[in-house]
């Protein structure tokens, strides 16, 4: 497996790529609809640690493919994201005022302008799948990515996850209810970057691609929970977004559920799942393996 700096490295390669991808796939604000392109540009283009791309980079070099190839599926996931970041801060969601360490988008702008933003953007990151000449992909295996994409946003997916827990506000949830709604939130967005990825390859078998739904469901529920531990233990400097707005909001959590200790224990749990389910791979999944312990250790 790579040393603890090479991961490193490999994760500033991946960054710094999907940021210049992003960048030119951004529009550049001019005319009458440069107020809405600059509010789209903030939201994007304002740092964040790009898990979904680096899944999706991750994903598809552990099938051997190279990056360009991977550019548009890591563009469209970091787009796709940051559309539901600007929604859920709005007030009529979650009503913050900071995200990444900075105002947020309708703070910044203004509420109808983060709207329009996040609408323009999600659909950007179809376009972004349906046009790079890049992907090297046919027309069907396009069909089936952007299906895959517009299926883990909508309702049996990110915005289904988004609707629960807004109704779950004050409520008491058994851990199993939690979880499909951490699934739906935040799971499916990281299973699609994973399996995208991997579609990027022309051949990569079913079974390949059921390992990989593993080890992204896996993932994608410890990458959640070690949230909620962070919205505990954290401070808003460090994360970039105000402390405490779950247990302020009065939001079901896994430390609520399960004690703070247990919650990172039930995140180590997932993260010895995902390992496990890549015991089919070699050493070019190591950065996936990493990506793991990484989402279960960081600081933010």
């Amino acid at each position: 497996m790579q040393d603890n700096s090479s991961f490193k490295n490999t994760l500033k390669l991946y960054c710094e790529r999907v940021d210049k991808a992003l960048d030119n796939w951004l529009p550049r604000p001019s005319g009458p609809e440069a107020h809405l392109q600059e509010a789209m540009r903030y939201a994007v283009i304002g740092g964040g640690k790009r898990v979904r791309p680096v899944l999706v980079y991750a994903a598809g070099q552990a099938l051997g493919l190279p990056l360009e190839q991977l550019d548009a599926c890591a563009c469209a996931v970091e787009i796709i994201h940051a559309y539901s970041l600007v929604h859920d801060d709005l007030p009529a969601m979650d009503d913050d005022d900071l995200r990444r360490g900075r105002a947020t988008c309708h703070r910044a702008f203004d509420e109808a302008t983060a709207i329009l933003a996040g609408d323009a953007l999600q659909a950007l990151a179809f376009e972004i799948l349906a046009k790079d000449p890049a992907m090297n992909c046919s027309a069907d295996n396009r069909l089936q990515m952007i299906s895959l994409l517009a299926e883990a946003s909508g309702s049996i997916g990110m915005a289904g996850g988004q609707a629960i827990d807004l109704d779950s506000v004050g409520k008491t949830l058994t851990l199993e209810q939690l979880e499909n709604m951490h699934c739906l939130k935040t799971g499916a967005l990281i299973k699609a970057s994973v399996l995208l990825g991997a579609m990027c390859s022309p051949e990569v078998s079913a079974a390949t691609l059921e390992r990989l739904a593993t080890y992204a469901h896996c993932v994608g529920l410890a990458f959640q929970i070690h949230d909620d531990v962070l919205d505990v233990t954290a401070d808003t400097a460090t994360l970039g977004k105000p402390q405490g707005s779950d247990v302020e909001q009065n939001k079901p959590t896994y430390p609520a559920l399960l004690g703070l200790e247990g919650a990172r224990e039930h995140a180590w749990q997932l993260h010895q799942q995902a390992l496990q389910s890549l015991d089919i791979f070699d050493a070019p999944a190591d950065t996936l393996r990493q990506l793991s312990a990484y989402i279960v250790e960081r600081e933010h």
